[in-house]
C-alpha cells in the first residue's frame, strides 16, 4: 500500500503563518491529515489508505505517494495504446490525478475514460468519488471553453488484469520477514512500521527545508499542462469563464489605494506568479504561474489583493504578465534608505514605525 509523504519546504503553510490552506485535510477520506495548532499538516500514516487525493489537490505538490508519481504516470499513459484510467490498472484512485493532469492527458490522447465500476463498493467513495466527479466536470467545462474536442468519459468498466497477482496483506509481510532478508527489505519494513503507528505525526521545518522555501518553483503538473496546451490549436475565441469554475489558477485585482507596498505578497508567492523588480517599484502578476494557493490573500493585511470574478482562457494559450500596481521609489528623509511607497510618505517603514513608537512613549498625539 502507498505511503504519503510531506515535503515541508513545498507546503504553502511553511511560507506564512497566515496561510489558511487546508485542502489536504478537507479531501482526505479517512481524516488521516489534520491541520491544527501546528502550522504544518500532521499525518496519521496508519489511517492513510494511499488514495492520492491529497497529492492531486495540493497546489504546490507538497504531498506525494512513495510508489505513485503522477508525472511518471502521465508519460506512461501517453504511450499506452489504451485510454482507460482505473484503480485496478494504473492509478491508486482516479482522484490521484488533478484537473491539470486530466486536461493535459485529454488534449493529447483525444479521449480518456474513467473506470467508475468499483466506486460503488469502495469505502472511500463518499469523498473520493465526489471529487472525481468535480474534476471531471471542471475538466470537461474547460475543454469546451477551449473549443477542444477532447472527451473525458465516465464508464462502469470494472477493469480486470488477470496477470496481476493479488497484493499481500500486512500479516503476510511480517510472517515472511526474517533476519537474513531484513537488509534487503529495510525500506518496506520501515514503511510498515510507520503505517502501524496509529497516531498523528507532527512535521516541522528543518534547515534543508529553508533553502527550498526560498525557491520559486513551478509544479510539475503546471509544466505538463503548459507543454500539452502548446500542442493544441488555439480557440477561435478566447472565452471568459467564471473564476469559481477554475480550481488551479486565477486572475487577480489590486486595490492601489489599500496596498502599502509591504512586499509580502510576492515574497511568499511559491511560484513567482507575483513578482517585482530590483527597485521593488511594482507588483506584476502572471496568471499562468498562479496555483491558486491563496497565500498572497492570506498574508495581505489590508486585503488589497483580491481574486477576479472571471478568468480569460487566453491565459492558457497566450500568457501575459500583468502590472497590478506601480509604486513611487523614494529615499528616506531620516536614514537615507531607498524604499517604495504608494503614498506621499517621506520616511521608510522602519523609521516611521520608530517615530510612532517614540510618540507613544513620549505621550505625543497627532
Amino acid at each position: 500500500m502507498s505511503l504519503i509523504q510531506l515535503s515541508v519546504g513545498l507546503c504553502v503553510r511553511s511560507l506564512s503563518k497566515e496561510s489558511a490552506c487546508n485542502k489536504c485535510e478537507i479531501i482526505c477520506p479517512t481524516a488521516a491529515i489534520v491541520v491544527g495548532a501546528n502550522p504544518l499538516p500532521a499525518i496519521n500514516f496508519s489511517a492513510c489508505v494511499g488514495c492520492g487525493a491529497c497529492d492531486a489537490i495540493c497546489p504546490n505538490e507538497a504531498l506525494s505517494l512513495d510508489d505513485f508519481k503522477a508525472t511518471d504516470f502521465f508519460f506512461d499513459f501517453i504511450e499506452d495504446t489504451q485510454n482507460i484510467i482505473s484503480c485496478r490498472k494504473n492509478v491508486p484512485c482516479i482522484v490521484a490525478l488533478s484537473v491539470e493532469h486530466l486536461i493535459s492527458l485529454a488534449v493529447l490522447k483525444k479521449e480518456i475514460v474513467f473506470d467508475m465500476g468499483y466506486c460503488a463498493e469502495c469505502e472511500i467513495a463518499s469523498t473520493c468519488q465526489a471529487q472525481i466527479l468535480r474534476n471531471h466536470e471542471e475538466a470537461s467545462y474547460l475543454l469546451e471553453a477551449m473549443e477542444n474536442k477532447a472527451i473525458v468519459r465516465l464508464e462502469n468498466l470494472c477493469y480486470k488484469d488477470e496477470s496481476q497477482p493479488e497484493e499481500s496483506n500486512r500479516r503476510d509481510f511480517f510472517r515472511s520477514l526474517n533476519l537474513a532478508g531484513i537488509a534487503k527489505t529495510r525500506n518496506d519494513f520501515e514503511k510498515e512500521i510507520k503505517k502501524a503507528t496509529d497516531e498523528l505525526i507532527e512535521h516541522s521545518l528543518q534547515k534543508a527545508d529553508i533553502a527550498l522555501l526560498k525557491q520559486k518553483r513551478i509544479p510539475h503538473k503546471r509544466k505538463l499542462f503548459f507543454t500539452a496546451i502548446k500542442r493544441v490549436q488555439k480557440p477561435s475565441v478566447f472565452h471568459v469563464v467564471e473564476a469559481n469554475e477554475v480550481s488551479f489558477t486565477s486572475q487577480k485585482l489590486m486595490d492601489k489605494e489599500s496596498c502599502t507596498a509591504c512586499q509580502i505578497c510576492y515574497r511568499v508567492c511559491p511560484t513567482g506568479a507575483l513578482s517585482s523588480d530590483v527597485k521593488n517599484s511594482k507588483i506584476d502578476f502572471d496568471p499562468f504561474l498562479c496555483i491558486k494557493c491563496n497565500i498572497c490573500h492570506d498574508a495581505c493585511v489590508p486585503n488589497a489583493i483580491t481574486l477576479s470574478a472571471s478568468y480569460n482562457i487566453k491565459e492558457f494559450f497566450e500568457p501575459k504578465v500583468q502590472n497590478l500596481v506601480t509604486f513611487n521609489v523614494k529615499r528616506c528623509n531620516e536614514c537615507g534608505v531607498i524604499f517604495s511607497t504608494n503614498s506621499g510618505e517621506s520616511l521608510c517603514y522602519r523609521c516611521k514605525a520608530e517615530e510612532e513608537e517614540a510618540r507613544e512613549l513620549w505621550g505625543i498625539k497627532e
